[in-house]
């Protein structure tokens, strides 16, 4: 699916050497850094709607140590 990103100059600039360098193309690049950063994005902005969701709740937490006793991991 075609997508269409707007870069700031510098970094077009950055993109364009590495292709150039290395012989491949930006789109190359591009994919591998989607490929490499979309877990650690949908951890930290889902992750954060989650708490966020929590915290509206009301909902009672359990804190960490109660949790590790639970789970006999207090060692």
């Amino acid at each position: 699916m075609p997508t269409s990103v707007r870069l700031d100059p510098a970094i077009e600039k950055r993109l364009e050497q590495l292709a150039a360098a290395t012989g491949r193309s930006k789109a190359f690049y591009l994919r591998e850094l989607i490929e490499a950063g979309i877990d650690d994005l949908e951890d930290a902005y889902l992750g954060a709607s989650a708490l966020e969701a929590h915290r509206r709740s009301g909902e009672t937490t359990i804190p960490l140590d109660q949790v590790m006793r639970n789970l006999g991991l207090d060692g």
